[in-house]
């Protein structure tokens, strides 16, 4: 059987194109992993915060908004920010402050909201209410769900280790089998430079930056599942509420080599420790902690559309810290392209996200 779409990839990115995709034609959704979402998509702080990112994310997160918070019953519930810094941070503070649209809170206010915080290292905070958790698995199984139902397939342990294009097809070697298409989609993640160069497609220097997390019981016994997520200045670390737990990360970028990330456990102890110096409960133990890879392209913005020099190559890659909030806007701008029709976006940030810019 020759597909029309086949699909490299299964993270949030793979699978929401396999959902927008199956509409036009019968898709081949691989993923290389025993499950999908297993590396970057399985690893999310899982935020939706609209105004975070550069312009052309921007656009596509408010694009992917109504389709997060009312498609299929939706997947959105409040958390809200806070933005905590110390006398030293002002500079820090009053940047992030700024642009991410939060609003100055005195320091006794805001721990009446987060009764851990430190008065005597805290002295800036910030509030807004415009950020939301989202149920990542929820999303996932919506896009596989509506991709099934019309008619697309999807393999696990199924790697491309060979493409090529021969009579205007596409083939694709697995260890599952060979499998052809007319049109190629490459939504590898970390692995999308790879992919490229199999298929002889354009070259992007993309880089995935491990970002590694610790889960810590609730700090003081508290109830903290009205808590926001906190930020310190400058990100260099972040802690939110997570099923009676809460996590914490370095917030690092360490750029790596494509693979199966796991956590440091130097940059956990200095990310905890920047945590605990904020806050007035100590860090007695972890209860878990894991890593995943935030994939940019060079200008940190994602790659959406067809490829410039290979014919029936289509991208959607390079999401970094992005990909399940943009990920309804992403995959219906990919459907548009491929399409042919008219995209909700403006024209300019169909430009800046199009794989054009590198070639």
């Amino acid at each position: 059987m020759t597909y029309d779409f086949l699909i490299i990839g299964g993270g949030i990115a793979g699978i929401s194109a396999a959902a927008r995709l199956s509409s036009l034609g019968s898709v081949l959704l691989l993923e290389s992993e025993d499950q999908f979402a297993h590396h970057a998509s399985g690893r999310s702080a899982a935020l939706f915060e609209p105004s975070y990112g550069l312009p052309p994310v921007v656009a596509l997160s408010r694009a992917s908004e109504a389709h997060l918070r009312h498609e299929d019953g939706g997947v959105l519930s409040p958390r809200g920010l806070m933005m905590v810094a110390g006398p030293e941070e002002k500079d820090a503070f009053e940047k992030d402050a700024a642009g991410m649209e939060l609003a100055p809170l005195p320091v006794e206010e805001a721990r009446q909201i987060v009764p851990i915080l430190n008065p005597e290292t805290v002295a800036h905070t910030a509030l807004a209410d415009h950020a939301w958790d989202i149920d990542t698995d929820l999303l996932i199984q919506n896009f596989l769900r509506t991709a099934r139902d019309n008619g697309a397939e999807a393999l696990t342990r199924a790697p491309a280790t060979a493409i090529a294009r021969e009579g205007g097809q596409w083939r694709v070697d697995t260890p599952q089998g060979r499998f052809a298409a007319r049109a190629l989609v490459n939504a590898a993640g970390p692995w999308a430079g790879q992919v490229a160069a199999m298929a002889g497609a354009t070259k992007i220097s993309f880089t995935p930056y491990r970002r590694s997390m610790a889960r810590i019981p609730a700090p003081g016994g508290h109830d903290i599942s009205a808590w926001p997520m906190i930020f310190g200045a400058g990100e260099t670390w972040y802690a939110k509420p997570d099923a009676g737990a809460l996590i914490v990360s370095p917030a690092e970028e360490h750029a790596m080599d494509p693979h199966d990330a796991w956590a440091d456990d130097m940059v956990l102890a200095e990310g905890l420790a920047r945590y605990e110096e904020r806050v007035t409960e100590p860090v007695t133990r972890m209860l878990a902690n894991w890593a995943g890879l935030r994939t940019f392209a060079p200008d940190r913005v994602l790659v959406i559309g067809a490829d410039p020099t290979v014919s029936d190559f289509f991208w959607t890659a390079g999401q970094g810290g992005y990909g399940f909030q943009t990920s309804a806007g992403a995959s219906q701008l990919l459907a548009d392209l491929v399409a042919g029709r008219a995209t909700a976006l403006e024209a300019d940030i169909v430009a800046a996200l199009s794989p054009s810019r590198f070639g």
